[in-house]
């Protein structure tokens, strides 16, 4: 592993000219393409509706690609960018720059020469970010240390034993920390540039631009691991998948396996083991994993009290669900209401 640079601090963010505002994707071989194409798509897509409603007379915005060298190079899905400039050609000028990730990220974070530009274009924009494993070139550069940070849920171990100095938040979109943003996989990114948006233009514009890309302007939750119903398997039999909608739909019920195997006229023996082999995890399992997810909606969805909430959702005291949170997301339920409740 590669040693890492000095920890950078970074100053004020200077003042930026009137006029469109300059947009840089730092992208490299090996890059992952959304994370390159779906930001800077947000960032077009407001230029071209501000213009198009008549509030403003050019685009607000231009959008360009940055590589190790201009022209042409391959990313992770065998498509082939473009770059408009070599990052050594590339001293002053960009407003905002973004740093993409995917699998050409463990060979571009040992080049000192572009962590050194990185750490020297902190000082100069008025917003660094990095989309997905892109962190892990801030990082590298020391531009995170004692700062918050994410990436892709599913490089957060490798993350945080690399660079433990960062406070690593592995649940969130997109994490904000002075000047330098951070965000999650892939179409995290997405997210993190409309609220980059939102901060320039208003919420009203960066709501008409999530709508004409077909997205939440605030994602309604955390990375997608923490969805049961993406987690699960549905059993091939009907009577199962049929009790696993049933299990959706009453949380609060008594989910027992004698009860369970009673709705489906079986002997609790032979239901616990079809159950397991069907559905991939025993009866219990897959009830608290539907009870911590009905419970983490109402959490987001509603302003009802724990006691409430623990009633609803079946999961019985304030204390049995805060352990249930702490075992499945992490975090206890109060701080996970208190980043992603949605109103």
């Amino acid at each position: 592993m590669p040693t890492r640079s000095t920890p950078h601090k970074v100053p004020r963010a200077r003042s930026v000219a009137r006029g469109p505002r300059r947009i840089a994707m730092l992208a490299f071989p090996e890059v992952q393409v959304l994370d390159v194409m779906g930001p800077l798509e947000v960032f077009s897509r407001t230029s071209r509706w501000l213009v198009d409603q008549g509030r403003a007379k050019q685009p607000v915005y231009t959008v360009e690609i940055i590589g190790l060298k201009h022209g042409a190079f391959l990313t992770s899905s065998g498509l082939r960018l473009h770059a408009d400039h070599a990052f050594a050609e590339v001293g002053g000028g960009l407003d905002t720059l973004l740093v993409a990730g995917g699998v050409g990220v463990a060979k571009v974070r040992t080049q000192r020469p572009l962590l050194a530009w990185i750490r020297a274009q902190a000082g100069k924009v008025r917003r660094l970010a990095s989309i997905c494993t892109g962190a892990f070139l801030l990082a590298e550069a020391g531009l995170l240390k004692g700062r918050r940070g994410t990436t892709h849920w599913n490089h957060c171990e490798a993350f945080a034993r690399a660079y433990p100095d960062v406070a690593l938040e592995p649940d969130t979109i997109f994490v904000k920390d002075g000047s330098i943003y951070t965000s999650g996989g892939v179409t995290a990114g997405m997210d993190l540039a409309l609220a980059l948006v939102e901060e320039d233009h208003g919420r009203e514009v960066a709501l008409a631009v999530a709508r004409e890309l077909v997205m939440f302007l605030k994602r309604p939750g955390g990375q997608a691991q923490f969805s049961a119903q993406l987690s699960v398997q549905l059993a091939e039999q009907e009577p199962l998948r049929d009790l696993q909608a049933y299990i959706q739909d009453h949380p609060s019920a008594d989910l027992s396996v004698e009860r369970l195997a009673r709705r489906v006229g079986m002997s609790p023996r032979n239901f616990a083991r079809r159950f397991t082999e069907e559905v991939g995890q025993t009866p219990a399992r897959f009830v608290a994993s539907v009870r911590v997810e009905t419970a983490r909606r109402l959490l987001e969805e509603s302003s009802e009290t724990l006691e409430w909430i623990c009633e609803a959702s079946g999961l019985g005291t304030p204390e049995s669900m805060r352990r249930a949170f702490l075992r499945t997301l992490g975090i206890p339920p109060g701080q996970y209401r208190a980043r992603f409740q949605s109103t």
